[in-house]
């Protein structure tokens, strides 16, 4: 007999929402889970029109419909209720200058929410001073990701564009996103694909260990020796003793975009490899090992049924490469391209788990780590063939710092959507990371991505050299 709250079927969570709960629990601050967004266009509203989408986005969307509870064992539990009632909020902000509407939104995703049988979004309709109008929205990071929430969006967009202009068609079913989670869970209690991609991630973990490379060089892992007495240590710590945070945002073009989206296409590699590619060797740049761990975010959205279900799917692993300075920078963007594909293909597996094996085999004083930051590239955009054909409407989208991280250093690269540039946001923490580390970093990733493009066959030790 399946168990109900509130006449609703009750389902644990899967691995990737506890990874949420699990930095929750020791964060000070709880609104660490909480991903502000807005999107405007630049154009006049139907704003009733636009309720009506909102409120047919969420019946179509079953994990904004999500809630959280907890028994009596302290064990955390979810389920989908049948409908959202709230009430739409609009705020007009059109007589306020752009500085102050931003800084309320970004006070809005400070506010954490209640994680008991309370909704985990909230949406507000806003008109802003530049003449653009449309949505904020704020969501739980437990029950969405950033691909699901471009996804969202979407549907929001195309209802109201099918219910307001001739020749939109009438968006897609969302996919079910209890049933896909059933799917997991199945998996997660065991099969033999779990088998196979815990075999698989032991053997890596257990074929070396890997290095710390700091941010601007290796400092760190030189007083991490230094201090622990162990002339071999590898890992340091990243982080400060504060989980206060800033977003510091960088914005390439569309033309220098073009020019690594265009390298891409020609030698069948993902933006993300090229990513990997110019961080890795800005770290071997500065640490003088060709040895160099990042964590990457996995999105685990192959099928159709996984990109549409909504929800949070992200598994984030370290990506280590070693790569001598005589290979040249295509070869080592090949062999990122064929190691990200078998990691892809053993995603599933629980990576909190991964981190416990690791930490077993390679013991290390708590809260040292090899990957001196994170990263994850979001390859959706809004631009789509629907939407296309309202002609030359604008967009905008932005995001809204939530105030706090876990992390020393998150780097999300977006897609900009009013030139289709790459928008490359950094997450810090103030302490652990500066601005002025930052300029740096992206000053020199962009050259040594650039170098590589134009110049594919130069070894790796000849780009660290001119660049």
């Amino acid at each position: 007999m399946m168990r109900k709250r509130n006449g609703y079927p009750v389902y644990p969570l899967t691995v990737a929402q506890k990874f949420h709960l699990y930095y929750l629990a020791f964060c000070p601050k709880k609104q660490v889970v909480n991903i502000g967004n807005s999107l405007t266009i630049g154009t006049e509203l139907d704003w009733d029109e636009l309720r009506r989408a909102i409120y047919k986005a969420y019946e179509r969307c079953e994990s904004m419909r999500l809630r959280l509870a907890e028994d009596k064992d302290g064990n955390w539990y979810q389920y989908v209720v049948d409908k959202e009632e709230r009430e739409i909020e609009f705020v007009d902000f059109s007589n306020q200058t752009m500085e102050e509407a931003e800084a309320e939104m970004r006070k809005w995703t400070e506010v954490p929410f209640s994680h008991h049988d309370a909704p985990l979004n909230r949406i507000v309709m806003i008109q802003m001073p530049d003449g653009y109008n449309g949505i904020y929205l704020l969501v739980d990071h437990i029950t969405m990701d950033a691909q699901s929430i471009i996804c969202f969006f979407k549907d929001i967009i195309e209802l109201y564009c099918n219910a307001k202009f001739e020749g939109v068609a009438y968006p897609k079913e969302m996919s079910s996103y209890i049933a896909q989670l059933e799917k997991d869970l199945a998996y997660e209690a065991g099969c033999k694909a779990k088998e196979r991609d815990e075999a698989f991630f032991h053997k890596l973990i257990e074929s070396s260990e890997p290095i710390y490379n700091g941010i601007d060089g290796n400092g760190k892992l030189m007083a991490e020796r230094e201090k622990s007495g162990n002339p071999d240590a590898r890992a340091a710590v990243n982080v400060s003793d504060s989980v206060e945070s800033a977003l510091d945002i960088f914005h390439l073009g569309e033309e220098p975009t073009k020019r690594l989206t265009d390298f891409c296409e020609k030698y069948h590699v993902s933006m993300v490899c090229l990513l990997i590619m110019g961080l890795r060797t800005y770290f071997q740049k500065m640490n003088g090992f060709e040895d160099v761990s990042i964590n990457t975010a996995i999105a685990r959205r192959a099928t159709l049924q996984e990109k549409k279900c909504g929800g949070t799917r992200i598994h984030s692993f370290p990506f280590r490469t070693i790569l001598s300075e005589d290979k040249t920078f295509l070869e080592g963007i090949y062999e990122i391209r064929d190691r990200q594909y078998e990691i892809f293909r053993h995603a599933n597996f629980n990576p909190v788990d991964y981190f416990a094996y690791r930490s077993k085999i390679y013991p290390n004083e708590k809260g040292r780590t090899y990957e001196p930051m994170s990263l994850t590239y979001q390859p959706l955009s809004l631009r789509d063939k629907e939407l296309d054909k309202l002609g030359d409407i604008r967009y905008k989208t932005k995001w809204y710092p939530n105030g706090a991280t876990t992390q020393g250093m998150y780097l999300t690269v977006m897609h900009h959507p009013e030139d289709n540039g790459l928008d490359f946001n950094f997450e810090h923490q103030i302490k652990a990371v500066s601005k002025k580390q930052l300029e740096y970093l992206y000053y020199y990733l962009c050259r040594i991505m650039f170098k590589g493009v134009e110049n594919p066959n130069l070894p790796i030790g000849d780009i660290i050299k001119l660049v």
